[in-house]
């Protein structure tokens, strides 16, 4: 047999200017920033689990977790409630995947810098596929919240940390492993939370609860901590979504239409008179709850970076294999230097991530007190900063980059999710003012952090002094934002030039603590070859 002749039209389908598909990823190993900046987390673990969440079926389960978001099954064929969510298999191996490896539990286990680890994997996990992110970082963050009731502690911990996913609708006694949601929000209020309207009525040890949540994080969790209106006032609730006795009346009303995150499910539920466990005191609700928001606050700093890194893996992937005017884009003098621009706030994200950690793992009142209001800082920076750099890392693809046959969309949608979740822009910024207005501690450790840097850069040093003369005490309501922005960029900078190399450094100190334009590439000098050698890996 001879072959068949070409087609006449094969010619013009010949592939010569496109990237080839980027293959299997190591995640630790070609993150020179990651390497750096995990220093005090455990580099053989986070070695394993970044060589195997970027290898490309991880990467493929991610896609396909987004092309197939979950769907509400709230009824069976014969109108009997069942209130269900039902996700794709994919998502499912990537929940598998995380959990197995600590992403719940590492920081509960005891070993040394658990915090630090489970953050670097957070943001390893974010570059593939963000959306599972959100009940695992749920789960993590509620193990400190259930300190405040030891029978809840001790039956629902050893579940929470089980290294399992065990997504079986079944009474919490019955199941290997469990994970925990959250259900604050409401229609008539959001960050205030004097606005809960759900009410609480005591029925023998339990209480009984009933009321709409507007916002309802991973429906299909095993428990919700929630808050509602008690005798007592407002009070903090475990409640589970199954009881012994069958289905706890928990009602799925719709899933919400979400801009992104769309592997994972959102929901409006009503409780029907659920039966749920008081924990803590009444009236206690808001000191209980917030050590959970405070973990997961960890888990949206760090988010973001990884957003960032996977779209600028993207963009200097292209870069590298693309040609345009007879050259390849990572050679021409303006794509070079939009690439360092952006590599600095990707590096300054994550190593201002990092340092967070660390704090979360100390064991003394200083790193508390820092973790306290250094966690704010840290939120409110990377995430004003996240959806401008996946927008410009979608530029440097030109078209490509809007197509969904890339991860740049997925990225784009998902970017401005953490700077909403736990407290938007504002909340965060009013947060950090009554911190430092009220807790002497956070104020002194965050004074040190920022004094551990001087002396080492003129212009870190002139920046901080300038900061210091305009804002002798924490900022008025209105100058907030301003404030902030500040505070959070200058230690990113002094993060920065104790731990990052020359070249990121200094970088940083000449482009953010001086004048320089708003757009990325704007900037002027510095070492360019230094600051996109780590992107190269």
């Amino acid at each position: 047999m001879h072959a068949s002749p070409p087609h006449p039209e094969t010619d013009t389908h010949e592939v010569t200017n496109q990237p080839l598909p980027r293959g299997d990823l190591d995640l630790w190993a070609t993150d020179p920033a990651l390497r750096d900046h995990a220093f005090a987390a455990d580099a053989a673990h986070l070695a394993r689990y970044g060589a195997k969440i970027g290898r490309a079926p991880m990467r493929e389960a991610g896609r396909e977790a987004n092309r197939h978001p979950p769907e509400a099954v709230l009824f069976d064929a014969g109108g009997r409630r069942l209130d269900e969510v039902r996700y794709h298999p994919a998502y499912h191996d990537l929940m598998q995947t995380g959990f197995a490896a600590g992403y719940a539990a590492l920081p509960w286990e005891g070993a040394e810098g658990g915090h630090s680890t489970h953050a670097a994997m957070v943001y390893l996990h974010s570059q593939v596929e963000p959306g599972s992110c959100c009940p695992m970082t749920m789960t993590y963050a509620a193990v400190p919240a259930l300190r405040a009731d030891k029978a809840l502690f001790a039956e629902w911990v050893p579940k929470l940390t089980a290294r399992l996913f065990d997504p079986t609708p079944a009474p919490l006694r019955h199941k290997a492993a469990a994970t925990m949601g959250m259900a604050m929000t409401e229609k008539q209020g959001g960050s205030d939370l004097r606005g809960v309207s759900t009410r609480a009525v005591r029925d023998g040890d339990l209480y009984r609860l009933r009321g709409h949540k507007w916002f309802c994080s991973a429906p299909m969790s095993d428990g919700f901590l929630t808050l509602a209106q008690a005798p007592g006032g407002l009070t903090c609730f475990v409640v589970p979504r199954w009881r012994e006795e069958g289905r706890n009346m928990i009602h799925i009303q719709r899933l919400k239409d979400k801009l992104g995150n769309r592997s994972n499910a959102s929901a409006e539920i009503e409780y029907a008179d659920a039966y749920a466990h008081r924990l803590g005191d009444e009236g206690a609700g808001v000191r209980t709850i917030i050590e959970m928001v405070h973990h997961t606050r960890l888990d949206t700093s760090l988010a973001p970076a990884g957003l960032m890194r996977a779209a600028l893996g993207e963009a200097h992937h292209w870069a590298a294999h693309r040609t345009a005017f007879d050259a390849k884009l990572i050679d021409q003098p303006l794509m070079r230097q939009v690439l360092a621009d952006l590599t600095l706030d990707w590096e300054g994200a994550l190593a201002l991530g990092m340092h967070v950690a660390r704090a979360f793992d100390g064991a003394d009142d200083a790193a508390r007190a820092l973790a306290r209001v250094g966690v704010a800082l840290a939120k409110y920076l990377n995430n004003k900063l996240c959806p401008w750099l996946v927008h410009e890392a979608m530029e440097c693809l030109g078209g490509m980059g809007y197509i969904e046959d890339t991860p740049l969309p997925l990225l784009y949608r998902e970017a401005p999710l953490n700077g909403i979740w736990e407290g938007s822009g504002n909340v965060i910024c009013l947060d950090i003012l009554r911190t430092l207005t009220r807790m002497t501690a956070a104020a002194e450790a965050l004074d040190l952090e920022l004094d551990a840097a001087t002396g080492q850069d003129r212009r870190y040093d002139a920046a901080l002094s300038a900061h210091r003369d305009r804002f002798p005490e924490p900022a008025e309501e209105h100058e907030a934002r301003w404030y902030v922005e500040s505070l959070a960029t200058l230690l990113t900078a002094s993060v920065l030039i104790r731990h990052a190399p020359p070249a990121v450094a200094d970088g940083y100190s000449a482009t953010r603590l001086e004048a320089r334009g708003r757009t990325a590439g704007a900037i002027l000098g510095g070492d360019v070859d230094g600051i996109l050698a780590r992107l190269d890996g």
